[in-house]
């Protein structure tokens, strides 16, 4: 058995304003704050002799090798990701970013925002541009039935209101 892993299919490089000034804040937040107060608990912590025994300060290293990682992370990602501050001439149609009211066949409505992967952790209504369900409402505006395909089969939902609006951070 290997511990090869496939690489994941890459993420789309869209990101609304309000996500990319989220991620930017907390690349600030783990810079700025809490990778100083991790460094020095960690210095602390080395000060008090024996590093080999000492939990805090292995703990303390592990910690700022997870805010490093995540760090780069927000780096790069921010610098490969567009943002998307305009909303598209035809509002009528569902793009990125755009809020669509959805109603199932029972008569049971949801709302959905279309969003970058990156931010899909702010709010249980977003969904992803990479997502089926995403993909299958593109293009489509107000009024037209969408088939979205599931694991206990095709699902048909109406597109009821296709809205663009800002999101307050």
């Amino acid at each position: 058995m290997s511990r090869y892993r496939p690489p994941s299919p890459p993420k789309s490089a869209y990101i609304t304003e309000e996500g990319a000034q989220r991620l930017l804040a907390e690349l600030k937040y783990l810079w700025k704050e809490k990778r100083p107060a991790v460094t020095e608990t960690v210095r602390e912590a080395a000060a008090q002799g024996d590093r080999s025994e000492n939990a805090e300060y292995q703990y303390g290293k592990r910690q700022l090798r997870e805010i490093d990682r995540r760090v780069r992370y927000l780096e790069k990602r921010l610098e490969a990701c567009t943002v998307v501050d305009r909303f598209p001439s035809d509002q009528s149609r569902v793009f990125f970013g755009a809020w669509v009211t959805l109603e199932d066949e029972e008569g049971d409505t949801k709302e959905y925002r279309i969003v970058g992967p990156d931010e899909l952790d702010h709010h249980a209504s977003y969904i992803s541009i990479d997502s089926p369900v995403a993909r299958a409402l593109l293009k489509k505006q107000e009024g037209e039935d969408v088939v979205i395909r599931r694991a206990e089969g095709e699902k048909v939902y109406y597109i009821e209101a296709v809205v663009y609006r800002n999101v307050a951070v």
